[in-house]
């Protein structure tokens, strides 16, 4: 695995211990980086570009204040994601404060799931 990536990991576990909780953190390899969940829900997704929390609306903007802090975005021609904030790396190098952003992480909503449309029916003449 990229290095890069197991120092965002090893970052990441080093706040759910501080909060007392690394048993509630678990990783999987997707799409060339790391999706982790906290308590059974998506928390953060890990790749080249750094490490991008997953946070409630009422939440991105108290993040976005930090300098470094910017909307995720998969690829450069792709919009940014609604969901996903990268934190800066002097934010993540204070275990203390990012373990506060991880915990905000957990409690953000679960996505909204999307209903399957429904199937036009054959007009009958």
């Amino acid at each position: 695995m990229n290095p890069g990536i197991e120092l965002l990991r090893r970052e990441l576990e080093d706040a759910a211990t501080h909060l007392g909780r690394p048993h509630d953190l678990r990783f999987k390899s997707m799409f060339g980086g790391l999706m982790a969940w906290f308590d059974e829900k998506p928390c953060a997704w890990l790749s080249g570009q750094g490490l991008a929390l997953r946070l409630a609306a009422a939440d991105q903007d108290a993040l976005l204040a930090h300098e470094g802090a910017a909307r995720f975005r998969h690829r450069a021609d792709e919009p940014p994601s609604r969901d996903y904030i990268l934190v800066p790396p002097a934010l993540r190098a204070d275990t203390a404060h990012f373990a506060q952003w991880l915990e905000r992480s957990g409690h953000a909503p679960a996505p909204e799931k999307k209903r399957p449309r429904s199937k036009a029916r054959p007009r009958q003449h």
